[in-house]
């Protein structure tokens, strides 16, 4: 399982800086692809802020802040790496996303976002995918087969009986 994680973990920063070199050699800011009609279009955007371009020119903090991210995410899963392959997968995925953009912040001050899907129109790169895909799953982990959320309903429970008993 420790050899899947170092997988995805290194290759979807080397895929992300691949797709980016494509897309900025075949296109021009603004241009847009419609890679599949009403469905998926490529486009070249600079990126400067986070999330849906929201707080533009912060690299410096962007670049501090993910990176304080992945290294708590990277704790999280030494430490438990063997608990579930899809807490796994989830952390790996978050952290190579991370990774991606951390890099391209880095080195070129800016993300460069190539993705928008009709159905959610903000512009995202692969990495961006990477990240919101390992926050779901770790988000379903966590829900349904994860004790943390069923030890807390134990500890109310006990509560709960305690105060009845008293």
């Amino acid at each position: 399982m420790l050899i899947l994680s170092i997988a995805i973990i290194v290759i979807i920063p080397i895929l992300a800086e691949v797709i980016r070199y494509f897309v900025v050699a075949n296109l021009a800011s603004g241009d847009t692809i419609h890679a599949i009609p009403n469905i998926l279009d490529l486009l070249y955007s600079k990126n400067r802020g986070v999330a849906f371009g929201m707080f533009q020119d912060g690299t410096i903090f962007f670049a501090i802040t993910t990176a304080i991210v992945i290294i708590v995410a990277a704790i999280f899963l030494i430490k438990n790496y063997k608990k579930s392959k899809l807490f796994t997968v989830a952390l790996s995925l978050i952290i190579g996303g991370g990774l991606g953009n951390l890099y391209e912040r880095i080195v070129h001050g800016y993300v460069v976002d190539y993705l928008r899907l009709s159905f959610f129109p903000p512009i995202c790169n692969f990495a961006d995918y990477c990240i919101t895909a390992g926050t779901v799953c770790l988000i379903v982990y966590l829900i349904f087969f994860s004790d943390y959320l069923k030890s807390d309903k134990k500890k109310q429970e006990q509560q709960d009986e305690a105060s009845e008993e008293a």
